[in-house]
């Protein structure tokens, strides 16, 4: 079983409100001096799930980023915790890219990586809250979608999902390969170990560029 969960490196939700500015003319978040951009928390839930999976039916996970060359770091913390491998897309054309960017760019890469089970994405990402990229993801490669996720496991070949809906939950049974958005309310994410970080430190990413990819310029919107 293939897994590939997507991550994105966000500012520290953690971070001082003394410390929070934005540059106005540039539209930006002015990073904090000292205070590390870190792994979006929804995504390490998705990440979370996907070992689960892992530990339950075997496989391998591959981890996957958009970002700059920093967000390498998002990416050893998920194979800290067990996941396999990791690519990180990393271009200047792509700075700054909004969701639909985002998920053509994923969707992209996604395609480069061969045969797969399940796509596994947090739910949104801290810093803009849009929960648009698993639904773009989705429609893009034409597979089924669910979010947000409060729970998912895999039986008979179909994955089983609990739903959140506005006053509990439904059960769902969806044909794999599917992506799922994964909530805070399905888990709880684990440490990492000595082991797992000393060998994410080793690890090598994999760095690919628009060109890798095919991918030609991107005003807002990419042309495959």
């Amino acid at each position: 079983m293939h897994i590939i969960v997507c991550v994105k490196q966000v500012p520290d939700p953690e971070t001082p409100a003394s410390q929070f500015k934005v540059d106005e003319a540039a539209k930006k978040v002015v990073p904090p001096p000292g205070i590390a951009p870190t792994l979006n928390q929804y995504d390490a839930n998705a990440v979370e799930a996907a070992i689960q999976l892992k530990e339950q039916h075997g496989g391998r996970i591959t981890v996957l980023s958009l970002g700059p060359e920093s967000a390498r770091d998002a990416i050893k913390q998920a194979l800290s915790l067990g996941c396999d491998a990791g690519m990180l897309i990393s271009d200047p054309q792509f700075e700054d890219a909004d969701a639909w960017v985002t998920a053509n760019v994923l969707a992209a890469a996604i395609r480069s990586l061969g045969e797969y089970d399940l796509i596994l994405c947090g739910r949104q990402a801290s810093d803009w809250d849009q929960a648009q990229v698993p639904q773009g993801l989705a429609e893009l490669l034409g597979l089924p979608a669910v979010t947000p996720a409060a729970g998912l496991e895999l039986q008979d070949g179909k994955l089983r999902v609990k739903r959140l809906i506005e006053d509990g939950y439904e059960l769902l049974e969806v044909p794999l390969p599917a992506v799922v958005a994964v909530s805070n309310e399905a888990n709880q994410p684990r440490y990492p170990t000595l082991k797992g970080i000393m060998a994410a430190a080793r690890a090598k990413i994999e760095i690919k560029t628009a060109a890798d990819l095919g991918l030609n310029g991107v005003e807002r919107k990419v042309s495959l």
